[in-house]
């Protein structure tokens, strides 16, 4: 497998905006706010000033029951995310000092 040993970004941050029709039983992080909240995220680390991190919108991510939902890579920290202040706390702690915020962080046994 080929690694740089300077990757252009240190973190990818993948937040699910995918959209189901309201009836959907699993939901959808878009009708979560998931957007609006990936649009601060983004905002937020240009403010902070955090190098080398990139936060992209996704695709379903499959733990839409559970969203809205982000994947941080490299290390596939899982989060569930409901405010700007949830968003301020991962952004302070593990994209800019490398701390997993536990109390918003999914497992494996929080679904699919």
């Amino acid at each position: 497998m080929y690694k740089t040993e300077d990757p252009y970004y240190r973190l990818h941050v993948f937040c699910c905006t995918n959209v189901r029709p309201k009836s959907h039983p699993r939901g959808s992080c878009a009708r979560r706010n998931s957007v609006a909240l990936r649009d601060y995220m983004k905002k937020q680390a240009k403010t902070m000033e955090i190098a080398r991190v990139r936060v992209n919108a996704a695709g379903c991510l499959d733990r839409c029951e559970l969203g809205p939902a982000m994947v941080v890579y490299p290390g596939g920290v899982w989060y569930r995310y409901e405010t700007e202040a949830d968003v301020d706390e991962i952004l302070e702690s593990h994209i800019k000092n490398g701390v997993v915020v536990e109390r918003l962080r999914l497992t494996t046994k929080d679904g699919p």
